[in-house]
């Protein structure tokens, strides 16, 4: 049994095992503002410390920062909060920060934010509890899609899909010249969720995946098992043994020419390549399924800050949050991270690479956009059964209703229990 398995049941299990040994808050009061902290990654990791140095010399106030697994973050977040959690934390915007602050384990900032300059409503939306009051500054985003390298499309001559069909025929294409098509590893699992959500977008519609992420539809409906049969038909020309592989060392073999796409998040694949190869790497919106429904929907995640309910310097916490909600901020940031958009609007995008004005351009156009499965529907949901369901289904393709009946199951008994 593996150590990430070890710590998920530890996470999951009905209060047998104590949280602390894996989300430890420093102690807080004058010594400094205490900040959690999911950037476990080289480069996420040297953005914010730099952000964090520059409020530091502004303030004449200290940040102890707080800095676990990614992962091990996300699996134990509940027992966190109820814990000893820092001042302030890192975390996401939607459902996934509506849950908590309806559990009544985040502050709300609604005073800060009516001094809140640089963010839309929309952004603000994404900010707000179901009580209408704001908990979240919002940092960057970060759209979901195909990407690959620019050289060895243009070595090899192919071109880039728009429908489903053609993005079948390129993957047995690639296969046939000696490249693994999709780069893919589930080890941690959240990565696959972003294709099941582009499948499901794209043949049934943005409206209908947010309703089935908020258990209003059904798992075991012909329009979800339609979903898993177009995933089961490109399995062939996924990576094997992805379940053993983190998200990181897929990555790694797109780098390296051995793999020809991969379906992950715009931070992902870019910490992967050098500064040198980074200039290569590209992307193509997930084709189109469904003309209805063309290519509407943009799956792009709002990542931030939040302050716990036990913050223990409210008053430090709420000026750091202050200073993130700035343009200076941001600028800090990306200046040692440029895979990551500003969602500022004062933030400087004159040293935005390509890569950035290309995906800004795809957010801009989108009609709808989505969160990610494991922040679009209840964090319980995500984590203890669609991590477990899909990594079954990327073991064994081919038993779609009992898959879909099980997963429908544990959906009801999980939304009834409120």
């Amino acid at each position: 049994m593996s150590r990430r398995t070890l710590l998920r049941g530890a996470a999951l299990g009905a209060g047998a095992v104590a949280l602390p040994a894996l989300l430890t808050a420093c102690d807080s009061g004058p010594s400094g503002i205490t900040m959690g902290s999911n950037a476990s990654d080289a480069v996420p990791k040297k953005a914010f410390a730099a952000a964090f140095t520059a409020y530091e010399k502004k303030s004449k106030k200290t940040v102890k920062v707080n800095t676990v697994n990614h992962e091990n973050f996300q699996e134990n977040i509940n027992r966190y909060l109820q814990g000893t959690p820092d001042d302030v934390f890192m975390w996401f915007a939607g459902n996934r920060m509506q849950y908590f602050a309806r559990k009544g384990l985040l502050t709300d900032i609604s005073d800060l934010w009516r001094d809140f300059d640089g963010f839309t409503e929309a952004l603000k939306k994404q900010s707000t509890g179901r009580d209408g009051k704001q908990y979240l500054v919002p940092y960057y985003y970060y759209p979901w899609a195909v990407f690959h390298r620019k050289s060895v499309f243009r070595e090899r001559g192919y071109e880039i899909p728009r429908t489903f069909d053609e993005y079948r025929a390129l993957a047995k294409k690639m296969q046939k010249d000696g490249l693994v098509p999709f780069a893919f590893g589930d080890k941690d699992g959240w990565p696959a969720m972003g294709t099941f959500d582009y499948l499901n977008m794209r043949a049934n519609g943005y409206d209908f995946h947010i309703a089935l992420m908020s258990g209003r539809k059904s798992w075991n409906s012909p329009q979800v098992k339609q979903v898993f049969d177009l995933w089961r038909g490109l399995m062939p020309y996924h990576q094997k043994g992805a379940n053993g592989r983190t998200w990181q060392e897929a990555a790694q073999t797109l780098a390296q020419k051995k793999a020809g796409m991969t379906v992950l998040g715009l931070p992902h694949p870019g910490q992967q390549f050098s500064a040198a190869d980074r200039p290569d790497l590209d992307f193509f919106p997930f084709p189109e399924i469904d003309p209805v429904h063309g290519q509407d929907a943009v799956e792009a995640p709002i990542d931030g800050f939040l302050m716990s309910r036990k913050a223990k310097d409210e008053d430090g916490a709420r000026d750091l949050l202050k200073f993130l909600a700035t343009p200076e901020a941001e600028n800090t940031y990306l200046k040692y991270d440029p895979n990551n958009i500003a969602v500022n609007s004062g933030a400087d995008t004159a040293t935005y690479t390509a890569l950035q004005k290309k995906a800004v351009h795809l957010v801009a156009g989108a009609r709808q956009i989505s969160q990610f499965m494991d922040r679009d529907t209840r964090p319980d949901f995500a984590s203890t059964v669609m991590i477990q369901a899909i990594q079954q289904f990327l073991n064994n393709p081919d038993d779609i209703d009992g898959l879909v009946n099980d997963i429908e199951r544990q959906k009801k008994q999980i939304f009834a229990a409120g």
